[in-house]
């Protein structure tokens, strides 16, 4: 009886030794599903900062793109309206000259023919109003000169004349014709001015 309590004895330790291993296993196993749970963590963020990159970059793209659309379109519509100026213009111009052809054809005509004196004034003066004419018909009219006030916004002074007979700055001649387009100056009249010392004294 005493050596099989013996035996006994001798076979707890080793029963127990023998679980040893598998709660060992089992921490084992618990040591890597924590591990493998905090590398999945790990990648998670990483995996989602990866997915917002791309989309971040997908955007920019987007608008990138749109932006150079927009400069296109832009540089496309600069171009078409100083295309269409420029047509405007060219057929402003054409208008114009058009009108003056005829004036034009008369001139070579008054050249071309012979005469007297007389006879060329008297074509010239019918030549000068048809070119009077057509300016009319462009809305373009003469400055107001002799027998108005000096205004500078219309008026280009020569000289001053000194006189007693007429109202201090009073245009008395007119040296080159002003014209204005409506309400558009498109160039002074160049006159001469009266200076009236006796209205000056009063």
């Amino acid at each position: 009886m005493a050596e099989k309590e013996k035996k006994l004895d001798v076979l707890e330790p080793l029963e127990m030794t023998a679980g040893e291993p598998e709660e060992e296993a089992a921490a084992g196993e618990k040591a890597a599903e924590a591990a493998a749970g905090t590398m999945a963590s790990e990648v998670e963020p990483k995996a989602v900062e990866a997915s917002e990159l791309e989309k971040v970059k997908a955007e920019r793209d987007q608008l990138l793109d749109r932006v150079a659309r927009l400069q296109a379109e832009f540089e496309n519509a600069r171009k078409r309206g100083e295309r269409e100026r420029n047509e405007f213009r060219e057929f402003a111009a054409a208008g114009v000259v058009e009108q003056f052809l005829p004036v034009l054809d008369n001139f070579q005509l008054a050249l071309k023919a012979g005469g007297s004196e007389k006879q060329l004034q008297s074509g010239v003066e019918l030549i000068v109003k048809q070119m009077e004419e057509a300016l009319r018909s462009l809305n373009v009219q003469p400055v107001e000169t002799v027998g108005a006030v000096f205004d500078p916004r219309v008026h280009e002074a020569l000289e001053m004349v000194e006189r007693n007979d007429v109202p201090d700055h009073q245009v008395i001649e007119e040296v080159r014709r002003g014209y204005r387009i409506r309400e558009r100056l498109l160039r002074p009249a160049l006159v001469r001015v009266v200076s009236n010392p006796e209205q000056k004294e009063a």
